[in-house]
């Protein structure tokens, strides 16, 4: 499986900011092999992040493994 965040690199909240470095750090801390993808350049990829959640509001970051949903967003 490979695990997929989903991430915007440009955000107006710090909080989501630090979320996402986070995220991001703990795996790399870990040596574990992500793909990440930013969706502040295309409103197609942030439509994608949020058809695979299930929610039209989700923000990110989001981390899925293959398919499977892990969720992490807590704004």
């Amino acid at each position: 499986m490979s695990i997929t965040v989903y991430y915007s690199s440009v955000s107006g909240s710090r909080e989501v900011k630090q979320h996402q470095s986070e995220i991001l750090q703990f795996l790399d801390a870990k040596k574990i092999k992500y793909f990440a993808v930013d969706i502040a350049g295309s409103g197609d990829l942030k439509e994608e992040m949020r058809k695979k959640v299930g929610n039209p509001s989700a923000m990110p970051p989001q981390v899925f493994n293959g398919d499977k949903y892990c969720g992490v967003s807590l704004i």
